[in-house]
């Protein structure tokens, strides 16, 4: 795996890993009363195949901050990115803004753009034209360590 820390985000470029599946009950985990240990038939898993749709346009990147704590995105959280998905009001997107990396919601109403945060001790960011501005990404999956 490769990395490239750019601003607040640390990227990766996933190596691709023959047979690299691990096991999977096919039972939901009960969070409430327990299920009889019969009840469950074990699988194998690829969390590849699961969170990643498009190989050769996915990438991943460690988040840095708070910004985005109100969507579920914390500090050292790893986002799964698919480039090849389009930008669409209300999706969250790795931007490129003015030199740095950052992770926002898209807002999109008519010809505006803006980058809004899950957190209201961080501002909105209204795009201009004075910026220099890509939407880099669509996040599709986050995994958190616990």
């Amino acid at each position: 795996m490769i990395a490239h820390k750019s601003g607040s985000l640390t990227f990766f470029t996933p190596d691709a890993v023959d047979n690299a599946a691990g096991q999977f009950f096919d039972t939901g985990i009960s969070a409430g009363f327990p299920s009889p240990a019969e009840d469950f038939k074990e699988h194998r898993l690829s969390l590849d195949e699961e969170l990643v749709k498009n190989k050769e346009a996915t990438f991943y990147a460690k988040v840095s901050g708070q910004s985005m704590i109100g969507a579920g995105l914390d500090d050292n959280d790893l986002l799964v990115i698919d480039r090849s998905l389009e930008p669409e009001n209300n999706k969250i997107a790795v931007c490129f803004l003015d030199g740095e990396f950052t992770v926002k919601r898209l807002r999109v109403s008519k010809d505006e753009v803006w980058l809004q945060p899950e957190n209201p001790n961080y501002p909105i960011i209204k795009i201009t034209e004075d910026n220099n501005f890509l939407i880099w990404g669509i996040v599709t999956n986050v995994i958190k360590k616990v």
